[in-house]
């Protein structure tokens, strides 16, 4: 990261610079319209090697397919991200937040939370149940597992992308790391593949209290269309919901907890939330949050949108040229690696002005038009634009409004000792303490 900052500052008056992995260039891209160029339309469309290793768990799911096949399971899977579909799963995520709450509510008397524990236990307890269609508890055995594999695979796949000699497919499948991979890949498709042996069973013996799709998990919709079209077999099925619970999970966890950090650092932030959710919800601190409420929570909006622009939790999306490019003037060999770099992208002085600082306002209605196309990617744009973001905005939300509604939250340290890292998505390099305590 260290790296990439310091050639982003020397180059961040260019629209690309060429970075060296090794032998292997990466062209980094630094402004709106080159990621334009890169991102809008099929020019580029394949993922880089750099996202290889990832089949190993993943096959070639929605992230790592290209081509034909990833054109057949984007039109095949985006149905499932409906509105109507998405609008079902509110009382999960209403009823996993209030656990949440619960849960919470034993750290007020302490000094500090370590607060990514317990977000990512209920991110993950969410995502189970939306996705896979199972409700399952932290305190489980295949759940605890599940989640220590998880942080294990992350980690290892970051460093088999950096380290070079582990590019050698050979070199690392027999190396230790090589073989720590395998092991928490395996374990977490274990899991994977019994509750979709379960799921089938229950279709085969007629034993499912769903009906029209309007109530059903991720994994439902799939085996609904594996019976009744063939168009995914079971191997399918298993590639697609380990790439939603892998590109689902930690991403909107790690938001949620960057923007926790902020608003703890902010109280003048933190008041202004106050006063929407006040006027949202009143004293009523149990209501669920509606439809409705996720669109009145405005402000909310605005401090989700910066802290994603200050902490973007997928800090690098990468393509591969499929064959030479016109690129910003220049030519991009066939098979070439191209980076847009969100983290710097969304610190651009010229359409963020003052970029560092913590601005929500940059995202009100009368602000927001002065941002470029592309300059602004949270889920990145065009054709590979994150499937499931609405999914995603709407779960931070529930989960941060009910936080909200339910205690004042501190930052007990400045944004100087806690560095943004690189670690699959972008982590702090410190555990971030926060200071909880119940709203009087």
């Amino acid at each position: 990261m260290d790296m990439m900052r310091t050639r982003a500052e020397q180059f961040k008056k260019e629209q690309l610079f060429c970075l060296w992995l090794l032998y292997k260039p990466l062209i980094v891209l630094t402004k709106a319209d080159a990621v334009k160029d890169l991102l809008i339309g099929f020019k580029m469309n394949d993922k880089s090697w750099l996202y290889d290793r990832l089949e190993s768990l993943m096959g070639t799911g929605l992230i790592t397919s290209k081509g034909t096949k990833w054109k057949s399971r984007r039109r095949l899977l985006l149905p499932c991200f409906h509105s109507n579909i998405l609008r079902n799963f509110l009382t999960a995520f209403n009823e996993r937040a209030q656990k949440l709450i619960t849960s919470l509510q034993g750290e007020t008397k302490k000094d500090f939370t370590i607060i990514e524990n317990p977000i990512k236990t209920c991110a993950l307890e969410i995502l189970f149940e939306t996705i896979f269609g199972v409700e399952m508890n932290a305190s489980e055995k295949e759940f605890s597992d599940y989640i220590g594999s998880f942080n294990k695979f992350a980690d290892l796949f970051i460093k088999s992308r950096f380290i070079p000699w582990q590019w050698s497919s050979i070199l690392f499948w027999n190396s230790k790391s090589g073989k720590e991979y395998k092991y928490h890949c395996q374990v977490m498709q274990q899991l994977t593949k019994k509750i979709i042996r379960e799921k089938r069973e229950c279709y085969l013996t007629g034993e499912t209290d769903t009906h029209d799709g309007k109530k059903k998990a991720l994994m439902d919709l799939l085996m609904q269309k594996h019976f009744e079209t063939e168009e995914l077999g079971e191997e399918d099925i298993r590639e697609e919901v380990d790439t939603f619970a892998i590109a689902g999970h930690e991403t909107t966890a790690t938001s949620i907890v960057w923007a926790l950090f902020l608003i703890g650092l902010y109280p003048n932030v933190q008041a202004k939330l106050n006063e929407e959710i006040n006027q949202i919800f009143g004293t009523d601190a149990q209501r669920h949050v509606t439809e409705r409420d996720l669109q009145d929570l405005q402000y909310l909006d605005c401090v989700l949108k910066e802290s994603n622009r200050l902490y973007t939790t997928v800090p690098i999306i990468v393509r591969q040229a499929k064959e030479d490019t016109a690129l910003c003037g220049y030519v991009i060999p066939k098979g070439t690696s191209v980076a847009v770099l969100t983290y710097f992208l969304h610190r651009d002085e010229n359409v963020f002005p003052d970029p560092d600082a913590f601005k929500p306002e940059r995202f009100q209605p009368e602000n927001i038009t002065n941002i470029p196309p592309c300059a602004y990617i949270p889920f990145s744009v065009g054709p590979r634009k994150c499937i499931g973001y609405k999914f995603a905005e709407m779960e931070m939300k529930v989960i941060m409004c009910s936080i909200l509604r339910n205690f004042t939250i501190e930052s007990l340290d400045e944004r100087s000792k806690i560095r943004p890292q690189m670690k699959g998505t972008l982590q702090p390099s410190t555990p971030i303490r926060i200071r909880i305590r119940p709203i009087s």
